[in-house]
């Protein structure tokens, strides 16, 4: 199989209307947020904050196509498949930040970083390359060690760095000659090719990013010149700043009270990001009791209000922080099954469920924890307290700062026994989702919340990873999705769709179009965004 990709990217350039000079200008500086912190370090990325940080900072050898499944080339022109051998062929002539050329080198070197230090999402890449190799300078060649469906797919969450400028900066460290493979100096500084390069990052801040002239891509004629990307911002302050237009992007938490009273001042627009690919998922330690007992966990699934959950997230008429889900598959992955039937609160089955558990619920306390930096969530975890109480659990709700959740969570012990996260397929591929969520080979992270630990999803888990024909894997995801339906290691509370409040002199044409939407997480193209003066 051979895929020529290069006439695409050229097509790509001449059809978009681009300005190659300007007249001098005044600077223009986008201003946006995100709860959390974003994550500059891309072999430690893993939240919304760190992907759009990574796609603007650093390059992929392939991209979430627009418009729909798959990928499209980006730092690869062309590649060939032969079995578990893929071939890629380099992009000549792209430079990273530093003025070092960019080759084959440094994917091999990318990929090998990201798999001894374990962190971001090397899962994807652990275990399943078997051998990366430069062929020759703009020709790299990975050899899998067994079929893998997702590899393609896994590819565009490998963003390329620049080996010499790690390696001259490298620090002592457990990878041996690799020291500490630059993780200290990548907290602070990038080590890119992308369309923008840090100019400073304040990780309780704000990172800023300036626009890299010598990018091997145009820029819309009214990109920004410098990006600030603030992190923590209350929502009253946010809207505050919009209201003076003092801030342009605001993030996708925000309340629905506040994103409707915000588009109905001058100047703000609403665009929403919606992809089918995020699940807002309560998830349950299933490591802890009283939820190690499935009976319980169904219990609280058929007590939680689906129905209240959605009015909660609705804006207007037109647009709504939510839909329904039938599982833990959002709507636009393979596996997802639109036969299965809707979820909705039933008290008398969430009794009889209780009735089947071990445990006696009037002494079995739950904790239940919100993330601070999230206002609309509070409100579902007192939905949850009340119906959870009348089942007769002690329900104790718990305002939590994201940082402390994400630690928290990574260890049964310390995960409360409900929390509300928001997880989105990390390629366009099902496997990027569940894998990440319920594979007992995963290292845990905030994905991974519910500790879940069985023999048959880890089973069906491999299996989609390893069948490469696409009607199979479609038929081994439904079975997967309805699995982990009756093993309820999470309330499928509703599938996210996000909505960003904009000034309506900001353009975000993969947001505003969307034959030019792609996965959710990588909308957020700095250089194509404008900027009215």
């Amino acid at each position: 199989m051979n895929i020529k990709a290069g006439f695409m990217a050229s097509a790509m350039l001449l059809a978009q209307p681009f300005l190659l000079g300007a007249a001098a200008h005044a600077e223009r500086v986008l201003r946006l947020d995100e709860a959390p912190i974003g994550e500059i370090d891309p072999a430690k990325a893993t939240d919304y904050a760190d992907t759009v940080l990574a796609t603007n900072i650093y390059d992929t050898l392939v991209y979430p196509k627009a418009g729909g499944p798959g990928v499209e080339p980006l730092l690869a022109t062309e590649w060939s498949i032969d079995g578990t051998s893929y071939t890629f062929k380099l992009r000549d002539g792209v430079k990273f930040h530093s003025g070092n050329a960019l080759t084959a080198d440094d994917v091999v070197f990318s990929l090998n970083r990201m798999v001894a230090m374990g962190q971001g999402f090397s899962s994807l890449f652990a275990g399943r390359v078997a051998k990366a190799e430069a062929i020759d300078p703009l020709t790299v060649k990975f050899t899998l060690s067994e079929p893998y469906a997702p590899f393609l797919a896994a590819l565009v969450r490998l963003p390329i760095v620049d080996s010499k400028l790690v390696l001259q900066n490298k620090a002592d460290g457990k990878h041996g000659e690799f020291g500490d493979y630059g993780e200290a100096f990548l907290s602070a500084h990038d080590a890119g090719s992308g369309a923008y390069k840090v100019d400073s990052q304040n990780p309780q801040s704000e990172t800023v990013m300036v626009k890299f002239a010598g990018y091997f891509l145009p820029f819309a004629e009214k990109a920004p010149d410098r990006v600030r990307y603030r992190y923590g911002i209350e929502a009253p302050t946010v809207r505050a700043l919009m209201s003076r237009g003092e801030h342009d992007i605001a993030d996708l938490w925000l309340p629905p009270e506040v994103i409707r009273a915000a588009s109905a001042e001058k100047g703000i627009k609403l665009v929403t990001e919606a992809g089918g690919a995020t699940g807002e998922y309560i998830k349950l330690n299933t490591a802890r009791a009283p939820l190690d007992d499935v009976h319980c966990r169904l219990a609280l699934t058929y007590a939680f209000d689906y129905a209240t959950t959605l009015k909660i997230l609705k804006i207007n008429d037109k647009y709504a922080q939510g839909i329904a889900m039938k599982g833990p598959l959002p709507s636009g992955l393979m596996g997802y099954d639109k036969d299965l039937p809707d979820y909705k609160q039933d008290m008398a089955k969430a009794k009889e469920e209780l009735a089947k558990c071990k445990y006696d619920p009037k002494t079995s306390p739950i904790d239940i924890a919100w993330i601070a930096e999230v206002p609309a969530r509070e409100r579902v975890a007192l939905l949850m307290q009340s119906s959870f109480s009348k089942l007769g659990f002690p329900v104790k709700v718990i305002k939590t700062p994201w940082a402390l959740v994400s630690d928290q969570v990574t260890k049964p012990a310390t995960a409360p026994h409900a929390v509300e996260i928001a997880v989105a397929a990390v390629t366009p591929d099902p496997d990027s989702l569940l894998y990440n969520m319920y594979s007992s080979k995963v290292p845990p992270t905030w994905m991974s919340a519910e500790h879940l630990k069985d023999d048959k999803v880890d089973a069906l888990l491999e299996a989609g990873r390893t069948e490469t024909d696409p009607a199979k894997r479609d038929v081994i995801y439904k079975e997967l999705n309805k699995t982990l339906r009756d093993l309820a290691p999470a309330i499928n509370a509703y599938e996210f769709t996000g909505v960003y409040t904009v000034r309506s002199a900001i353009t975000v044409p993969k947001l505003e179009d969307k034959s030019k939407q792609t996965l959710d997480n990588f909308n957020l193209v700095f250089r194509d965004i404008s900027v009215a003066e």
